[in-house]
């Protein structure tokens, strides 16, 4: 009899050691199935070798633009303090010195006042009839292109050929005459270390004009 009981508790013994085993092997299979899913949604969410070169490029050359602006503006900087510490030392260390930075001062702030306010005059909207006489004939509006819409329609393939053919003229934005003369004050505004506010009152002055201009034609912001 204890033979045969200790049989039995062996063969139960045996086959707990057997459910035991197929649990623990279940779980690993669980735990490298997870950290197999882990893995491909590491994968998944992180960017591409190509598109984060990409991006470190893209960051570093914005980075090298932003530093050669802040170079601009820090060298303007630099001559408005030294014009400045002349003027502040007064004309009886250095007159000749003292004239020189009241000139630089004086010709900075006349040279840009001068360029904003001929930019600005000279910068007019453009009728809608000097728009349409810089489209080719064939695309202006008149009676006769209405009248012919018919026949247009039937040679849409001949009509798209002459649009693509077509010569347009660029409009006149500035009178000839004062473009030396705005060139002149613009490259002397530059020169000066000062492309930022040169680049910014053409902004100012272009801009107004364009949007008078779109106005003119029926397009409101």
């Amino acid at each position: 009899m204890e033979m045969e009981a200790l049989t039995q508790r062996a063969q139960l013994l045996r086959e707990s050691l057997q459910k035991s085993q197929a649990i623990a092997d279940g779980v690993v299979a669980i735990l490298g199935s997870f950290d197999h899913r882990l893995s491909a949604l590491d994968a998944a969410m992180r960017p591409p070798r190509s598109v984060r070169t990409h991006a470190i490029r893209t960051a570093h050359e914005n980075i090298d633009r932003t530093l050669r602006a802040a170079d601009v503006i820090l060298a303007q900087f630099d001559r408005i303090r030294e014009a400045e510490r002349d003027i502040l030392k007064g004309p009886n260390e250095d007159l000749q010195g003292f004239l020189d930075a009241v000139d630089r001062l004086k010709s900075y702030y006349e040279d840009e006042n001068e360029f904003q306010k001929q930019l600005t005059s000279r910068s007019k909207p453009l009728e809608p009839d000097r728009l349409f006489d810089c489209l080719p004939s064939s695309l202006r509006p008149s009676s006769e292109a209405d009248s012919g819409g018919n026949r247009s329609s039937s040679n849409h393939s001949e009509q798209q050929q002459k649009l693509e053919n077509a010569v347009y003229t660029p409009p006149t934005l500035i009178d000839p005459r004062f473009v030396p003369l705005l060139s002149k004050l613009a490259q002397q505004l530059v020169q000066a270390g000062h492309q930022q506010q040169c680049l910014r009152i053409y902004r100012e002055a272009r801009s107004s004009a364009l949007e008078m201009s779109l106005k003119n034609l029926g397009v409101e912001n």
